[in-house]
């Protein structure tokens, strides 16, 4: 099926541009606040209080802001194209280009909760908890804009719903950004719903984040199978393994290290008793 006619810019007046790549980050951006804020006043889901108030939420959120473009800029720089950005250092700050890296977003995260974690005293598992529960918003809105950039598309493909991207070729490719989409957002968003609402995660620190990381990195790792590698850097190990296996296998195995070692860890003062 041909590319749906999506204009990525959304309003251009002059010079002044609204692009759909932007709205999708705030988008994801404002959601996510709202979904902290949310789980922040839950007392229920907590061991005894919530240890984040509705305050911490607010302020949070530009830290995180922050996190996610310089991290997600920089991930992308080092990690798929860093010589070209070494002979064109300017273009490093061509965000609305696109080119922003999950891995380096998350590690930017990472450091942005350390930083706020230890000027308000609070505890970073918590925040990381919280965080990891709300970025599938981010995620599932991210891979839409890629879609609507028509970037980051499939492999060739025979399926009834491959889709001709406009820089893509002639033929028709997975729409692999939508596959992103689904799982790494709606469907490891109700994952992480479940945990949480149902099965009361959020009193066993690290439980979250280990379900996020884990769940991320093999929803990832599958779809790796059906998304074109970047062309700057293409098949790696024999034709088979791509930059985002080699980063994303990794995170399922820490994750599920993270989730076993937070789960045992809380059962043991219950075991005390």
């Amino acid at each position: 099926m041909p590319f749906p006619d999506i204009d990525p810019i959304l309003i251009q007046i002059g010079p002044f541009a609204i692009r759909w790549y932007a709205l999708a980050y705030i988008a994801g951006l404002i959601l996510g606040w709202r979904y902290v804020a949310m789980l922040a006043e839950a007392g229920r889901l907590w061991p005894e209080k919530s240890p984040i108030t509705k305050t911490d939420a607010d302020d949070m959120l530009l830290w995180v802001a922050l996190g996610v473009i310089l991290g997600g800029r920089l991930g992308y720089v080092v990690f798929y194209n860093p010589g070209h950005y070494l002979w064109h250092p300017v273009e490093i700050l061509y965000v609305w280009q696109g080119g922003m890296s999950f891995h380096g977003g998350a590690a930017g995260v990472l450091a942005a909760l350390y930083l706020f974690a230890r000027s308000r005293k609070l505890p970073l598992i918590s925040l990381m908890d919280v965080t990891s529960a709300a970025a599938t918003i981010g995620l599932f809105f991210g891979r839409i804009a890629n879609f609507i950039n028509a970037e980051l598309w499939g492999r060739v493909t025979d399926v009834p719903w491959g889709v001709v991207f406009p820089n893509g070729g002639p033929l028709p490719r997975h729409p692999s950004q939508l596959y992103e989409a689904a799982l790494e957002g709606l469907l490891l968003f109700a994952i992480l719903w479940f945990l949480i609402w149902r099965l009361g995660t959020l009193k066993k620190p690290g439980v979250v984040t280990g379900a996020f990381v884990c769940g991320y990195g093999i929803a990832r790792t599958f779809v790796e199978f059906f998304r074109e590698p970047d062309a700057q850097i293409g098949y790696l190990a024999g034709g088979w393994l791509t930059m985002g296996m080699v980063l994303s296998i990794p995170m399922a195995l820490a994750g599920a290290a993270l989730m076993w070692f937070a789960a045992t860890r809380a059962a043991e003062p219950a075991r005390k008793k």
